[in-house]
């Protein structure tokens, strides 16, 4: 997590086009990485099988993208009263953004299947069981600051 905090810190002002998988691989390994600890903590805990964890997996790495790529919408399209921070911080420091790199719309579509990708991985669980999963997937991706 160090490193990625380091490469992400380098990119912020860089005159170079950063690659959308490093911006991946970097919210992978930074804000995904502490909800996937999380959720498979839970699922072994709770005596969840191998499947059912790999599912669980998927599902944190996607709404800790989701998480990340919402983040970088609301940065440019809410207001600091809004958000409750300084918006628009991301593109006056020059930091490499999903909307930076893909536009809006594109990122919006990402997004989109994000939350899509997440709620797959959840069919198969009880419905009643996954509820609270299924209500943070969407608490992520619909949040308004």
């Amino acid at each position: 997590q160090l490193f990625c905090q380091v490469v992400d810190l380098e990119m912020t002002g860089s005159t170079e086009t950063v690659p959308l998988d490093r911006l991946e691989y970097i919210h992978l390994h930074k804000t995904a990485a502490l909800l996937e600890a999380s959720v498979v903590i839970g699922a072994i805990i709770g005596g969840g099988s191998e499947e059912q964890i790999e599912r669980l997996r998927k599902y944190a790495r996607s709404i800790g993208l989701l998480f990340q790529v919402v983040d970088d919408i609301l940065d440019v399209t809410k207001s600091s009263e809004e958000l409750g921070k300084t918006a628009g911080k991301d593109l006056a420091s020059d930091k490499t953004t999903y909307p930076k790199l893909l536009g809006l719309e594109k990122s919006r579509e990402f997004a989109e299947k994000l939350l899509s990708d997440a709620k797959e991985q959840l069919a198969d669980f009880d419905k009643e069981k996954a509820a609270p999963l299924l209500y943070l997937a969407n608490y992520i991706a619909y949040r308004q600051n």
